[in-house]
């Protein structure tokens, strides 16, 4: 077996104010864990007394509306995956109210079964209202927290489109990050079909298979890795790839997400179907010609490519006002519809 470096730990701070975060932080962007950040929150206080009393604290802002939920059989082991021939994922996807699912979680803590448990990214306000008032981080305006409840899981290596600052409100996570250019090396999956939104990794961290995927041996040069206790926060910048362990029988995940970028200009992620279905398919002289172009244009390796022209001159090619986000949806509606089969 090739054994593989150990991930690098985690640059770490204590805690921080807003301010130091977004002038210092963001802009290196490079992952970072902030040791007792949330220590003061109640519902951190709370964990420290045990499970029953996380439990019960949870209660107090509990309704009887159903939530998702989502429930593995003891056969994955607590990792959330793909089924064997990767036509679908390896657990089933229901609703629950809160109420019964906690008690669940006491029972599978008291009494394991094995199976993996989880009600994933609901906004606090929904899943849990006034949860906000009594435990919030000030450094996203606007932005509530979204929770992450469950039992000992495995969430595979993803990325999310947005920036993220996670706290541990009850039990232990484990994060392995790499960053995005690693993307080649981590063998992502299907698109279409993911676990929760954003393509994830084919590669298990915990038992890499490097004859299936021998390019994970570099990206496992690159990667760092973090273990969160209650009250600690990491952020995890903008595409970073990150897999997550949750090490106890009650784990609560609060996280921010949020991305800073202008919301009235077309999607990204649009832009790369668009392009898988067009710039692949094209010649490869034709690929490296559109590479230039997009080199030049879009992600401007060269510098500014439009400074000598004079600003009314740049249509397109300058910032874009809102008229041109339109006029561009509605030419690439007309040109879709003009490429339409039959």
């Amino acid at each position: 077996m090739t054994s593989l470096p150990a991930p690098r730990p985690v640059r770490e701070l204590g805690p921080i104010d807003r301010a130091r975060f977004h002038t210092e932080i963001r802009p290196a962007g490079q992952p970072v864990v902030f040791r007792g950040l949330a220590a003061d929150w109640p519902a951190v206080r709370a964990s420290r007394e045990g499970d029953a009393a996380a439990v019960a604290y949870l209660r107090r802002f509990a309704h009887d509306q159903p939530v998702n939920a989502i429930v593995g059989d003891p056969a994955i082991q607590g990792r959330f995956f793909y089924n064997e021939d990767m036509s679908g994922l390896n657990f089933l996807r229901g609703t629950s109210p809160l109420g019964p699912f906690l008690d669940r979680l006491l029972r599978e803590h008291e009494r394991p079964t094995g199976y993996a448990m989880a009600v994933q990214s609901i906004p606090a306000p929904e899943l849990l209202p006034g949860f906000v008032e009594e435990n919030a981080l000030d450094w996203i305006e606007g932005v509530p927290p979204r929770l992450w409840l469950g039992n000992a899981i495995k969430v595979a290596t993803h990325y999310d489109q947005m920036e993220n600052v996670g706290i541990v409100v009850t039990g232990r996570r484990r994060f392995t990050l790499f960053p995005p250019e690693q993307v080649g090396n981590l063998y992502m999956g299907p698109i279409e079909l993911t676990p929760a939104g954003t393509p994830i990794s084919l590669v298990d961290p915990a038992a890499p298979d490097l004859a299936r995927f021998p390019r994970y041996a570099e990206a496992a040069v690159h990667a760092q890795v973090a273990e969160l206790a209650p009250g600690d926060a990491l952020y995890i910048p903008f595409h970073w790839w990150h897999a997550v362990e949750s090490l106890e029988a009650v784990n609560l995940f609060a996280n921010y997400w949020w991305n800073p970028a202008r919301k009235d200009v077309l999607g990204a992620q649009d832009a790369l179907l668009h392009a898988l279905f067009s710039i692949r398919a094209l010649p490869a002289d034709q690929r490296a010609a559109w590479r230039a172009m997009f080199d030049h244009l879009v992600f401007q390796t060269n510098g500014p490519p439009v400074e000598h022209l004079p600003p009314p001159a740049r249509g397109v090619l300058g910032d874009p006002t809102p008229d041109q986000v339109q006029m561009a949806r509605k030419m690439l509606r007309i040109a879709l519809d003009a490429r339409r089969p039959g």
